[in-house]
């Protein structure tokens, strides 16, 4: 273990909150069974992980980087990518953008819970692939694991803030069916942000398919709609 991933360690623990460690194993479902089950918590807040990532990123290699990243314990994944985040928005060649892209699709395993995903994706892969072959994508959606699924759907949100819709729609139409509420509701916030650029082609969407949508996946998508609206979708009558 480098020095400089113990010295992120000691810097992490400076922050920690015991009740914080015991609340978040329960919000991330770590209990057997649940889609966290078997992760492990020190109780750090979200603003210090941040505030150590940005002290440490520049002095870090991707190594190091990446044996923090599979570190069991759940903050040292999400300051890892966080420190990945600057690093992507920093790197100054397309080389080293590459690098850290093939980095972080090499350890999709421990980007294994949906705040992980959700501070990643669409900062990481999404810009990433923008004006690429998009096809890793549909490889991700297709894996059947839990969170190569979500990454795909919200690496998307990059698009969507560029005004390209075509793979959301896409990937929503092709999870339509899925079991997790957690692919619900990333597609249904996806369908959401592109409602809120361009209601017109999310309503299209909706009324083709909201019937065969789960429930979760519709409300989350029709959150912002007019409430006489939003009821007409609910109750059907679309």
């Amino acid at each position: 273990m480098g020095i400089m991933v113990e010295q992120i360690k000691q810097e992490l623990a400076k922050y920690v909150i015991p009740e914080k460690a015991e609340f978040l194993p329960k919000f991330f479902q770590a209990h057997p069974g649940g889609y966290g089950e078997g992760d492990i918590f020190l109780g750090v807040t979200v603003p210090m992980q941040r505030k150590v990532a940005k002290m440490f990123y520049r002095r870090l290699s991707l190594g190091e980087l990446e044996a923090l990243l599979q570190e069991p314990v759940h903050e040292y994944r999400f300051t890892a990518l966080a420190m990945l985040v600057y690093m992507y928005e920093k790197a100054e060649t397309e080389e080293k953008r590459r690098e850290i892209v093939e980095l972080y699709l090499a350890n999709t395993d421990y980007i294994n819970n949906w705040d992980l995903v959700d501070a990643s994706a669409d900062k990481i892969l999404g810009p990433y692939l923008y004006d690429k072959d998009r096809s890793v994508l549909w490889e991700l959606a297709q894996s059947g694991c839990l969170w190569q699924e979500r990454i795909s759907v919200i690496a998307t949100f990059h698009f969507i803030k560029q005004g390209d819709f075509a793979d959301t729609l896409k990937l929503a139409e092709f999870f339509l069916d899925h079991e997790h509420d957690l692919i619900h509701k990333a597609v249904g916030w996806m369908l959401r942000e592109i409602g809120n650029r361009d209601f017109q082609t999310e309503f299209a969407f909706l009324k083709e398919h909201y019937q065969r949508m789960p429930r979760t996946m519709l409300r989350y998508a029709i959150e912002k709609f007019e409430p006489q609206l939003r009821r007409d979708f609910l109750q059907g009558l679309i």
